[in-house]
């Protein structure tokens, strides 16, 4: 793309970005359960706070994001979004089913990353159910996809519904159906987890572990291969816990990478993260097949909540998905889905302290 096509499309979406704001009513809703409450916009289905008490009982929020609505629409971090119709990268931003060629709308140099520049994560949703407290408070929203949206085939109506349980769990459940073609789905979301509390620094001194033995090798634009390698010696090791920094500083900005989950249950064991200053442990539990982990690789800081200037690595992100660019690679778990097929995608975080 030209220069002046990049400032072209960069003024076409700062005006469609003023228009939206104006012409449409975007809100927060709140789930809360005690001392530990979320905040939600249907703005992209995002989580824009987590409030969790500490060892010490001091209540802090552990994710990552911004004080405005309008932030959020110029974001371009996916801050807490739900991602799809296809979350992570789709190479060349195109791929053939059914033997039809379809072509993406790129948004990432040539590729398609988290469904193109109006993926699910730039629509608002629709809110559908709402309970904000009581014993068990919950939220569901719907967004419809149609068909030809991003250049993807078929229509889609898709969910997720954001649930706080017993005691300090969160769950997301992304549910889909193809209405008429058959389409890949893969829906996810990107909350930037700063468990210590969004204003405590870097994450590099977190312990991670996370179970998966093989990693997607992946090409200069972090583009898959095809080749699912070990991580038996390599940094990407995380079968034991680790900090997040023990061996950063062998890849050259941080970790970008999807691992190939062990487990074949339906809920299968993710990662463990354990911040040792405030004490609190987060387990992750998916039924997809494997995770994104990023740790926030921008090259200066980025300012967040409250003015605060969110350093390279302030968090990490644990993004449960079928394997990025799986419509290209047919070793890999399907996204297909057909219609009269249902998708479901869960996602079950526990909270803890460990003192």
């Amino acid at each position: 793309m030209s220069l002046s096509s990049k400032i072209n499309l960069f003024i076409c979406l700062f005006i469609f970005h003023l228009l939206f704001a104006a012409s449409v009513k975007i809100g927060i809703y709140e789930l809360k359960k005690g001392d530990f409450s979320i905040k939600i916009t249907d703005y992209g289905a995002t989580i824009i706070s987590v409030l969790l008490p500490d060892k010490n009982g001091k209540i802090d929020d552990v994710v990552l994001g911004y004080d405005t609505i309008k932030e959020y629409l110029n974001d371009t971090s996916y801050f807490g979004a739900t991602l799809g119709r296809v979350a992570n990268r789709i190479g060349g931003a195109q791929f053939t089913l059914n033997g039809t060629h379809y072509k993406l709308v790129p948004n990432e140099g040539k590729n398609m990353i988290h469904g193109g520049p109006k993926g699910f994560s730039k629509v608002v949703w629709k809110v559908s159910k709402y309970v904000q407290d009581g014993p068990s408070p919950y939220i569901t929203l719907t967004y419809f996809s149609a068909d030809g949206e991003e250049g993807f085939p078929g229509a889609v109506l898709a969910s997720v519904t954001f649930a706080l349980k017993d005691p300090y769990k969160l769950s997301v459940v992304f549910k889909a159906k193809a209405l008429n073609k058959a389409t890949p789905i893969n829906l996810s979301h990107h909350p930037y987890w700063n468990i210590g509390g969004h204003t405590s620094g870097d994450i590099l001194s977190n312990v991670i572990q996370i179970f998966g033995s093989h990693i997607t090798l992946v090409d200069k634009e972090l583009i898959p291969t095809g080749e699912i390698a070990p991580v038996k010696n390599t940094p990407y090791d995380f079968l034991k816990p680790h900090t997040v920094g023990s061996r950063i500083n062998k890849l050259q900005n941080g970790y970008d990478i999807n691992y190939a989950l062990d487990s074949t249950a339906k809920m299968k064991p993710v990662g463990v993260v354990y911040d040792k200053k405030s004490g609190r442990m987060m387990n992750v539990k998916a039924s997809a097949p494997g995770v994104q982990f990023y740790t926030s690789n921008w090259d200066k800081s980025k300012k967040g909540k409250g003015g605060f200037m969110y350093p390279p690595h302030a968090a990490l992100a644990l993004e449960t998905l079928v394997f990025p660019d799986a419509v290209n690679h047919p070793n890999f778990p399907s996204s297909i889905v057909n219609p009269g097929d249902r998708y479901v995608h869960s996602v079950l975080y526990t909270f803890s302290i460990k003192k």
